[in-house]
């Protein structure tokens, strides 16, 4: 791989981030034109609906791009949706080369959008900085091959390993920073999902609250079989603009349901398993809503099923240095654990990263 195309790709790279949990159920994607060897304009595909990133940039370069190249995160589409085909757009610019990240897997689209370019005279190239675009569209990815959202786990543990203490107090395991860190999650994501346990013990407003005040509020999905949740709770009521979601049982009374309804939250009834709401059934329900990627926070009756249904695909851990010193806290998952060490879930692809005095460590489950 030659070393300027990875120079431009990753400028694309940082181009498609600025995209990532507002562009559901399409990709986020990043182009940049390079010409001369200088880039001349930059685009990324702000929302469903919106021009896609290669659009965007030809747009902005005003009809200069003969001879130019392309550098895109994926594959340009080769069919006719909300927007014309991209294909046909780089086409009529007079675009040279084009190198691309990775290939489009969406079975539902008629793709083929680097044989077309190929085929009428363009360069191609496939693959630079695959593993990157390919984590840029971790959640895409999963989306369109499986039709549910891309599931990440956050928990913050103390260093014996415990989430909050014996009276379920968890303010604050992490430092400041580590809580921006969880923020910035919140606003790339689609939804974001705690059960009713983690409503009554913290009533969390579950929005985004970054230092600039630019942040997304995630669509709020609550899990409570028994619809437990208080009518005052912060998660039902408007200081944000972002839906709420409670997944119940269907045993629950009809005025129950109502109540919730009249305050402009949503309701669905899933069914249940071993006595609680099926949380499998819960992934299809969102993917059906086109939620691409879902950020679980809790808790752990939540997350232990989760792990133990294997509907996790990557993981975000925080360490803290504290000690709770007993035997009495609240773990990060509840229910039956692994019966040896040897069958314990392991985890693969690690980064470890400090913020301040934490420690997070990020990886995808080994499933096997």
């Amino acid at each position: 791989m030659n070393k300027t195309d990875s120079k431009f790709m990753r400028e694309a790279l940082r181009q498609g981030r600025k995209g990532l949990g507002r562009t559901s159920p399409n990709p986020a994607v990043g182009a940049v034109i390079v010409k001369e060897g200088k880039i001349r304009a930059r685009g990324y595909h702000q929302r469903a609906g919106f021009p896609h990133a290669e659009v965007e940039a030809l747009h902005k370069l005003g009809g200069q791009a003969k001879g130019a190249t392309l550098y895109v995160t994926l594959e340009p589409c080769n069919h006719l949706g909300k927007t014309p085909p991209c294909t046909k757009a780089i086409l009529k610019s007079g675009i040279r080369r084009v190198v691309v990240g990775i290939k489009d897997p969406n079975p539902d689209v008629s793709g083929g959008g680097c044989e077309f370019l190929r085929n009428n005279g363009l360069e191609v190239t496939i693959g630079v900085l695959e593993s990157e675009c390919r984590r840029l569209n971790e959640g895409y990815l999963k989306f369109v091959s499986h039709k549910r959202p891309f599931v990440m786990v956050k928990s913050a543990l103390t260093l014996d390993g415990w989430a909050a203490t014996s009276t379920g107090d968890s303010r604050w395991v992490t430092s400041e920073k580590s809580r921006r860190f969880v923020h910035g999650l919140r606003n790339q994501a689609d939804a974001i999902m705690v059960g009713v346990g983690t409503v009554l013990a913290d009533d969390p407003s579950l929005t985004t609250r970054l230092q600039k005040g630019h942040g997304k509020d995630p669509l709020r999905v609550v899990v409570d079989t028994n619809l437990r949740t208080p009518q005052d709770a912060r998660v039902l009521n408007p200081e944000s603009s972002a839906r709420t979601v409670i997944a119940a049982g269907a045993h629950n009374p009809r005025e129950n349901v109502k109540k919730f309804k009249r305050k402009g939250v949503s309701v669905i009834i899933c069914p249940l398993k071993d006595g609680r709401v099926n949380l499998a059934a819960v992934m299809d329900m969102l993917g059906k809503k086109s939620v691409m990627t879902l950020l679980v926070e809790g808790g752990a009756s939540i997350i232990g099923t989760m792990i133990r249904e294997r509907l996790v695909d990557k993981f975000f851990i925080f360490t803290a240095p504290k000690l709770l010193g007993g035997d009495d806290g609240v773990s990060m998952a509840s229910g039956t654990g692994a019966g040896r060490m040897n069958d314990c879930l392991k985890l693969k692809d690690l980064q470890v990263k400090r913020f301040g005095e934490d420690i997070l460590t990020t990886g995808y489950p080994n499933y096997g």
